[in-house]
């Protein structure tokens, strides 16, 4: 019987897909160990117990990885947010291509072969962040972020993975709260002022949203200072009303205190504008190495026509328009679609049209008109495809299909259930669009199987 708190010799022989070491207890249940890295031998403290596994933490590692080193993170452990800084960049590489393979073979029935990940910068590469603010224990406001499985902040001084100008900005919004005594948001009460900072970098400037629980104060002419002061290069203050208990960080209502609501960015040569609520690939160095490979993968001339299903803002839609002949770009979000539209007419691309509505439905619609894409991109949340998605798309009858994925297991379903439709898997690869964290986007291309 595995017991809470039960100590136990195990070895470490792999990973969860969040990247916690795995065991197995002496009586046979699954032990998922933090902090652990394959190959280790350690002695494990019983945290949880639950129905099909166990949840553990290292008391003392008896034989250590070549591959563990100091964390260059000082509150790495207790951050909600990396979960690798214990161990070298090529273990997880390592362990990424691994977790796509594994999905891939074992969901979807599918051996692909080795996956190699094309690396990223560790450090720096965040290009938004999403600071929540309360109030320290003597009243005091703190921003940072919340820690594992839990809504206590955790104040941060430097997150090694976002660009230095957004901890400068926090830095200087809480130097204006104790100036001018502004309060912090507090979830139970729903009180206080100020709920979260959020900050877009890009090559052309910083653009800085202050998400409130109320309207603007007189004093902010004070907290425009301090933020030009902490970035230079600021290019926008904006302010966002959230009245709305819950998670959602943004509100509907944006007033630009100074400047312009907006960044401009520059990605596979196009521009973009970015603005508050506009998605955006947070890593722009590997978004481009991503779309790249995507592209290749779809094999477009000015005789392809290619359908782009979950476009956004219509970036890839709009790289793979320079390259084919007519693409269709479908997005659920309407204000997604505006920016897509905006973001065509930007860079001069008229071969492109979107549309906004369910990406099922739209592929159902185009099948029915007839419309017969060679190529179909598609990018869905991590949930995956739905089967009429699926299915309309199998209707399309497309030669090729490129699916960019953030979530293995649901890839490898999808791969899965194209297979029945006639779809042979042909090429895997991965992009580590979050180094020191959990997440890995693949990119797969399926071929219509020719009887």
């Amino acid at each position: 019987m595995v017991k809470k708190r039960e100590h136990i010799t195990v070895t470490i022989t792999g990973y969860t897909s969040e990247g916690q070491g795995v065991a197995r207890h002496p009586e046979g249940m699954a032990v998922f160990v933090t902090d652990a890295i394959a190959g280790e031998v350690a002695e494990v403290e019983i945290d949880h117990v639950g129905k099909t596994a166990a949840h553990g933490h290292i008391v003392k590692l008896l034989e250590v990885s070549p591959h563990r080193v100091n964390r260059a993170c000082p509150i790495g452990k207790r951050c909600g947010g990396c979960n690798f800084w214990h161990m070298d960049y090529e273990e997880e590489l390592r362990l990424k291509g691994q977790r796509v393979r594994d999905a891939i073979s074992r969901i979807g029935g599918v051996d692909p072969g080795e996956v190699t990940v094309l690396p990223g910068t560790m450090e720096g590469y965040r290009n938004k962040a999403q600071f929540p603010v309360g109030a320290s224990d003597f009243g005091q406001p703190v921003a940072g972020f919340y820690m594992a499985r839990s809504h206590e902040i955790l104040p941060v001084q430097r997150c090694r993975i976002q660009d230095p100008r957004a901890d400068a900005v926090k830095t200087a919004v809480m130097e204006w709260m104790e100036l001018e005594n502004i309060s912090a948001y507090d979830e139970g009460s729903q009180r206080g002022l100020v709920r979260h900072i959020y900050v877009r970098t890009a090559s052309t400037g910083t653009l800085v949203c202050i998400v409130a629980n109320g309207g603007v104060p007189e004093v902010a002419d004070t907290l425009l200072q301090l933020v030009q002061a902490a970035v230079p290069d600021l290019v926008g203050l904006v302010w966002n009303i959230n009245r709305r208990p819950g998670n959602s960080v943004l509100g509907d209502r944006f007033e630009t205190l100074w400047g312009q609501g907006y960044l401009e960015e520059t990605l596979c040569g196009l521009k973009f504008r970015l603005s508050p609520r506009s998605f955006f690939q947070v890593n722009r160095q590997q978004a481009q190495r991503l779309y790249d490979t995507a592209l290749e993968l779809a094999q477009l001339d000015a005789d392809t026509t290619a359908l782009d299903l979950y476009c956004g803002t219509g970036t890839i839609t709009l790289c793979m328009a320079r390259k084919a002949g007519k693409v269709y770009g479908v997005e659920i979000i309407d204000a997604a679609i505006a920016d897509a539209w905006e973001n065509a007419k930007r860079n001069g691309i008229d071969n492109v049209e979107f549309f906004c509505g369910d990406a099922g439905q739209a592929a159902e619609r185009f099948a029915r008109e007839g419309v017969a894409p060679q190529v179909i991109m598609v990018d869905p949340p991590r949930k995956g495809l739905s089967p009429a998605v699926v299915d309309a798309m199998a209707q399309m009858a497309p030669e090729r299909i490129v699916y960019v994925s953030c979530d293995p297991a649901t890839l490898a379903r999808d791969i899965g259930l194209l297979r029945e439709k006639g779809y042979v898997l042909h090429t895997t690869k991965a992009v580590d669009m979050f180094p020191r964290c959990a997440h890995i986007e693949t990119i797969v291309l399926l071929e219509r199987e020719v009887l």
